[in-house]
C-alpha cells in the first residue's frame, strides 16, 4: 500500500486536475525531494505527504528495497508532463520501451523485492509483462489519451504491430507466476489473464474510438485458462 500511494499520488501530479505543467513539474520536483529525505533523513519530514513518507520510509527499511525504482517512475510522470504539453510522439518502439522501462517496470521490481525474488530471470520476466500491461493500456486507451494530447504509438509502428508485441512480452514473462508465492500467484496469472483479454478486445474494436473493457462474462474463460 505504501508503494501504491507513492506511485498514485506522484501519478496524479502528472495526469489530474487543472494545474499548469510548469505547476506539475514543480509538484513533482518537491515530491522528488521528500523521496530523497524519506531515504536520507526521514526526521525531517514534514507537509502535506509526510504520513506518506514515513509509511514509505518504513517499508523501504523492513524490506531493504531498492530506492531506484521509485525515483524512476518520477523521471517517467515528469516525462510525461513534458511530452504532453509539447505534444510529442515516440519516435520508435525502442524510445517507447525506454519510457516503461521508468514507468512501469520499477512497480514489478519493487513486488519482486518484497517476495525475495531476486534472481536475473524472474527480473527479467518481470519486466516483460509490466511492461506489457502497459503497453496494453496504452493501444486500450487511444480514445481517451489522444484528445488529451499524448501519443503514445510510435512513428516507426502500426497498431497491430504493437499489439503483437504487447502479447509476445506477455507469454514470454508469464512463467513468473509459477515462482510467486501463495496468492499472489494467482493474482499476477490473473493480472496476465486480463491483459491477454483487452489484447483480444483491442483487435476487435476501433481503439481509435471506442475503449475495450473487460466484463463479468470475461471471468470465467479468465479463470480457466488461469487455472490450465
Amino acid at each position: 500500500m505504501a508503494i501504491y500511494h507513492f506511485a498514485r499520488t506522484a501519478d496524479d501530479m502528472a495526469d489530474e486536475g487543472d494545474a499548469s505543467p510548469s505547476q506539475r513539474l514543480q509538484a513533482l520536483k518537491d515530491f522528488r525531494e521528500m523521496l530523497k529525505m524519506c531515504v536520507h533523513e526521514p526526521q525531517k519530514l514534514s507537509g502535506p505527504y509526510e504520513k506518506l513518507f514515513l509509511n514509505l520510509s518504513k517499508v523501504v527499511e523492513t524490506f531493504n528495497l531498492p530506492t531506484q525504482p521509485f525515483f524512476h517512475l518520477l523521471d517517467a510522470f515528469e516525462q510525461d508532463v513534458l511530452y504532453t504539453e509539447q505534444e510529442k510522439r515516440y519516435e520508435s518502439q525502442a524510445a517507447l520501451l525506454l519510457y516503461c522501462s521508468k514507468s512501469a517496470n520499477p512497480i514489478g521490481r519493487l513486488l519482486l523485492h518484497l517476495y525475495g525474488i531476486q534472481e536475473a530471470d524472474s527480473i527479467r520476466r518481470s519486466d516483460a509483462i509490466c511492461t506489457s500491461l502497459q503497453l496494453i493500456n496504452f493501444w486500450q486507451d487511444l480514445s481517451i489519451d489522444i484528445p488529451r494530447g499524448r501519443f503514445y504509438l510510435p512513428l516507426d509502428c502500426e497498431l497491430e504491430e504493437e499489439l503483437s508485441f504487447a502479447h509476445a512480452l506477455m507469454i514470454q514473462g508469464s512463467p513468473l507466476c509459477e515462482r510467486v508465492p501463495g496468492r499472489a500467484a494467482w493474482e499476477l496469472k490473473m493480472v496476465v489473464q486480463g491483459g491477454l483479454k483487452i489484447l483480444q478486445k483491442c483487435r476487435k474494436v476501433n481503439t481509435y474510438v471506442h475503449r475495450p473493457r473487460i466484463a463479468a462474462l470475461d471471468f470465467p474463460s479468465m479463470l480457466l485458462r488461469a487455472l490450465s
